[in-house]
C-alpha cells in the first residue's frame, strides 16, 4: 500500500505544479501586456506634451501680437478657481458640475479679458 499512497502524493504534487506553471504563464502574459501598455501610454503622453508646448508657443506669439498679458490672465484664472474651490469646500464639498462650470467660466473670463485687450490698442 505504500506505493499507492506515494503515487497518489506524486500525482497531487504534479497537478499542483502544473496549475502553478499555468498561473505563472498567465501572470507573465499580463506583465508583458502591462509593460506594452505603459510604453504606449508613455509615448502618447510625450506626444501630447510636445503638442501642448507647440500650442503654448503659438498662443504666446498670438497673445504678444495682440497685446494680451498671458501672465495676468492666467493669474486671474487661478485666483478665481482657488476662490471657487474654497467656497465649495466651505459649503461641504465640490460637486462635479461646479468644477465644469468653474472651468468654462474661467475660459469665458479669459476670453473677455483678451477681447478687452484687443480693442484697447485700436481705440488708442
Amino acid at each position: 500500500m505504500g506505493f499507492g499512497d506515494t503515487a497518489k502524493k506524486i500525482q497531487t504534487l504534479a497537478d499542483r505544479a502544473e496549475r502553478t506553471y499555468q498561473k505563472i504563464n498567465e501572470l507573465r502574459d499580463e506583465v508583458e501586456q502591462t509593460q506594452t501598455t505603459v510604453l504606449d501610454t508613455s509615448e502618447r503622453v510625450q506626444t501630447l506634451e510636445n503638442e501642448m508646448a507647440e500650442q503654448r508657443a503659438v498662443l504666446d506669439a498670438v497673445a504678444r501680437e495682440v497685446g494680451v498679458d498671458l501672465d495676468s490672465v492666467s493669474t486671474e484664472a487661478h485666483i478665481t478657481e482657488a476662490e471657487r474651490a474654497a467656497a465649495a469646500e466651505a459649503e461641504g464639498g465640490v460637486d462635479g458640475d461646479e468644477t465644469v462650470d468653474g472651468t468654462s467660466e474661467d475660459a469665458e473670463e479669459a476670453e473677455e479679458t483678451k477681447d478687452g485687450d484687443e480693442e484697447s490698442p485700436t481705440d488708442a
